[in-house]
């Protein structure tokens, strides 16, 4: 267990180097990984920046609140992946919903839906 003998800074710096799905994998590792993660915004952080590419109005709107940036990841990683699916079109051709693939919905607010409309309209 690397995280054992290497200083914290370290270890941060290899955790920082895995996508979103390891970096959560590796909280259930042991309890030394999960503390170190945890206790980590900064990791998180850059996770968030990449969601905030699609989700600015979100991720912006949930940092003022002070929420974490772990929270902000989870509250808005998956809305991030299906609002961009939607305004680069990839759903541009379903004619019902029974077309859709099974995780394109998410709860998404108005003002989203228009500019997932305002996208398919200039199309």
């Amino acid at each position: 267990n690397f995280a054992e003998y290497f200083p914290p800074e370290l270890s941060l710096k290899i955790f920082s180097k895995l996508d979103i799905k390891s970096l959560c994998s590796a909280t259930g590792t042991c309890k030394l990984w999960n503390h170190i993660i945890e206790s980590s915004d900064r990791l998180w952080r850059n996770h968030c920046m990449t969601v905030r590419a699609t989700c600015q109005r979100e991720v912006d709107g949930d940092r003022g609140v002070g929420f974490s940036w772990k929270v902000i990841l989870e509250r808005n990683y998956r809305k991030g992946y299906v609002k961009k699916a939607w305004l680069c079109g990839s759903y541009s051709n379903i004619h019902s919903s029974d077309e859709l693939p099974e995780k394109s919905m998410y709860p998404l607010d108005a003002e989203t839906w228009g500019e997932i409309l305002e996208a398919e309209l200039e199309r």
